[in-house]
């Protein structure tokens, strides 16, 4: 039998993690009891806590929230490595957990602000290429390194870019101090970008240096948060099995959704000739860049009709941070976007979180059905290698499946109206491009731009 639990995340929203598939119980004691960032809560009132199982966690057996806290509780913490640090996403994910950064790295002035506020007493290198080694006693490099040569909003220029091509250095610190782990984060673009080469690159090295390797797209809607976000995460390990840590849990990916009048439509207003970018009752991937070269905010079509753009702080609570997490940053230069663009370089935190929790309690992977991988071109969403050959695995971008609140429901702050002159200059795009969308929206922004000119 198949139990649906009520959740309630830390940051108070009220939501609920739903089974998958397999045949698995669910019972909860009185009050929450709190690991990491979840917090369950009693679903039917009569069962004992200790029953509880993890619903939509691809374990073999149900398993206790208790026996998972005892679990991880039997194995250390991490000590960490950011090479790219950035505003700290997967820090502060990892940190939730009891992992503890060791040194950091960042070469952007408002990032490093940040990290100098929210991470005290951790040492914050201003330039990777100056650290000459890792600290003694690290066990996890965590870098999610810099993307704009391997996105779409980017240069896409590849792995040998300025930007992207910093990934050697990861390689260089490695060949020093063979960490034990590395998790590597990056957009799923590289997958494709000149036939994969990026990933290949990666790989090679790893396995040149001895690591075990598993990857695989992740979104961070699977967390309960409105932010459609596509991202590879790649974990390594010289002696672990990473397969048990970053593929033993899979919720399977719920139904698309439907744009309808009475829902939430977030789109990029930046766009409009290739691409809307478009989300349903949430927003597409929050960038650090867009088409018109600025960092912005996407739009968002709420059910009343009126188009909006979220405030900042709403924008750090998509990504799993808390309101303001970057306002040291705003101390340090008034560039428009700049905080935006913070926000949107950065690592989701929740997905390092439940990284973080599979580390200190790792799942067990099932491989059957696996095969080996015979690749062409791009490389498939998800892939393994224990030192016997490449294997493509079979897991959803859903590791979790955590219900969230549609966006204009999450939306927390102050919701400006997308100007007049940016809907007109859309509208301008989307009508001499050969884009489809909904029959709807080009009336609603119509009508929108009718109200904004009045203002």
């Amino acid at each position: 039998m198949v139990y649906v639990v009520a959740v309630t995340y830390d940051r108070g929203s009220p939501l609920s993690l739903r089974p998958q598939l397999s045949q698995r119980s669910a019972s909860l004691g009185a009050g929450p009891e709190r690991f990491g960032g979840w917090a369950i809560r009693r679903a039917n009132g009569t069962s004992d806590r200790d029953q509880l199982a993890l619903p939509g966690w691809n374990s073999p057996a149900p398993q206790s929230w208790q026996a998972l806290k005892a679990e991880a509780a039997e194995h250390p913490p991490l000590r960490v490595a950011g090479p790219f640090a950035g505003i700290g996403g997967i820090e502060l994910g990892l940190r939730r957990l009891g992992h503890h950064a060791d040194v950091m790295c960042e070469i952007d002035d408002g990032a490093c602000a940040v990290l100098e506020k929210r991470f005290p007493g951790v040492p914050v290198e201003r330039d990777v290429r100056d650290l000459r080694a890792l600290p003694r006693g690290v066990q996890l490099l965590a870098a999610g390194f810099p993307c704009q040569d391997l996105s779409q909003a980017g240069k896409t220029i590849g792995i040998e870019g300025n930007r992207s091509g910093l990934i050697g250095e990861v390689f260089r610190l490695l060949r020093r101090s063979r960490v034990p782990w590395v998790l590597i984060e990056n957009v799923p673009f590289m997958l494709q970008l000149g036939r994969g080469r990026a990933l290949e690159v990666i790989l090679n090295e790893l396995e040149a240096l001895g690591y075990n390797w598993a990857y695989r797209v992740v979104d961070s809607q699977a967390f309960g948060l409105p932010q459609r976000r596509h991202r590879v995460y790649l974990l390594a390990s010289r002696g672990g099995d990473p397969r048990n840590v970053l593929l033993a849990d899979d919720s399977g990916e719920p139904g698309l959704k439907t744009p309808a009048r009475r829902r939430s439509f977030g789109f990029y207003w930046t766009e409009g000739v290739r691409g809307l970018g478009a989300a349903v009752d949430g927003v597409p991937t929050l960038k650090g860049g867009s088409a018109v070269g600025i960092p912005s905010p996407p739009a968002i079509v709420l059910p009343s009709g009126r188009v909006i753009t979220p405030d900042i702080r709403d924008a750090e609570r998509l990504q799993g941070f808390e309101a303001d997490w970057t306002l040291p940053a705003q101390e340090l230069t008034r560039r428009r976007g700049a905080r935006w663009k913070l926000v949107g370089n950065a690592v989701t935190v929740d997905v390092a979180e439940w990284i973080g929790l599979r580390l200190r309690s790792p799942g067990q992977y099932d491989p059957s059905g696996d095969r080996p991988l015979v690749r062409k071109s791009a490389w498939p969403a998800s892939a393994w290698n224990l030192g016997s050959g490449r294997f493509q695995a079979h897991s959803s971008r859903w590791p979790v499946v955590v219900e969230a609140k549609p966006i204009h429901s999450f939306l927390q702050f102050d919701r400006v109206n997308l100007s007049h002159k940016a809907t007109a200059g859309f509208l301008k795009r989307l009508r001499s491009g050969s884009l489809r969308y909904p029959s709807w929206f080009e009336d609603v922004l119509e009508r929108h731009l009718e109200r904004t000119a009045k203002l």
